[in-house]
C-alpha cells in the first residue's frame, strides 16, 4: 500500500477510535459504517469508487470494533438503497431479517463489498438501528442509528479527502421535570 493509502489508513483508524472512546458502548452493540471510497479519494459520491481505499477503511476500523466486541454494519450505496452489510450471528442476535444481495463496488459500493469480503458469514438488511456510527463521506447513516442520535466532533475531520461525521445515540428522557435521569446520559 502506498503512502496515500497508509494515511487513510491512519485517519479511518483515529476517527473510529475517538469515537468508541466516546460513545462508550457496551460489548455486542452495533456500529453503523457509511463510507464513499469516491469521495475519499477527491471524487464525486459513486463517481470513482476505489476498492484499495476501501479496504484501507475496513483494515484500519475492524479490529477496533473487534476488540471491543462490537459489530460492524457497513453501509451500502443508495444502489442498494442503503441496505447494510453485517454478520448474520448480529442479524439473529437483533431480529433483523437478511435479503439477497452481494454488494459490488459500483452497486453497493467498494465498502461495503469490502466488509463482505473480510466477514465470517455476512448477510444483508435492510435496515438497523445502531448505538454509533461513523459517516465517511457524507453518506448519510442517520436512518440506520437509533432515535436520539448526539452528533460528535473529532478531531479527525477528514479520511482522505472526505469529511467525517459521527454520532453515538442516547435513550428518549421521558417523564418531564420531575424525571431524575442517570448522569452518564
Amino acid at each position: 500500500m502506498d503512502a496515500n493509502y497508509e494515511a487513510i489508513r491512519r485517519e479511518a483508524h483515529d476517527a473510529m477510535a475517538e469515537l468508541l472512546e466516546r460513545a462508550n458502548l457496551r460489548p455486542g452493540a452495533l456500529v453503523v459504517v457509511g463510507c464513499s471510497s469516491s469521495e475519499i479519494m477527491g471524487s464525486n459520491i459513486g463517481k470513482g469508487s476505489t476498492p484499495e481505499a476501501a479496504e484501507a477503511v475496513y483494515e484500519a476500523i475492524a479490529p477496533l470494533l473487534a476488540e471491543r466486541g462490537l459489530y460492524l454494519a457497513a453501509q451500502c450505496c443508495e444502489h442498494l438503497n442503503r441496505a447494510l452489510i453485517i454478520e448474520r450471528a448480529a442479524a439473529e442476535k437483533f431480529g433483523y431479517e437478511p435479503v439477497c444481495v452481494i454488494p459490488q463496488p459500483k452497486a453497493g459500493g467498494s465498502f461495503a463489498t469490502a466488509a463482505w469480503g473480510h466477514m465470517a458469514d455476512p448477510v444483508a438488511v435492510e435496515r438497523v438501528r445502531a448505538a454509533a456510527g461513523l459517516d465517511i463521506g457524507s453518506t448519510l447513516i442517520g436512518m440506520h442509528l437509533r432515535e436520539v442520535a448526539v452528533p460528535l466532533r473529532l478531531a479527525v475531520k477528514r479520511v482522505g479527502e472526505a469529511p467525517v461525521t459521527a454520532a453515538r445515540t442516547r435513550p428518549k428522557l421521558i417523564g418531564g421535570r420531575r424525571a431524575v435521569y442517570p448522569e452518564s446520559v
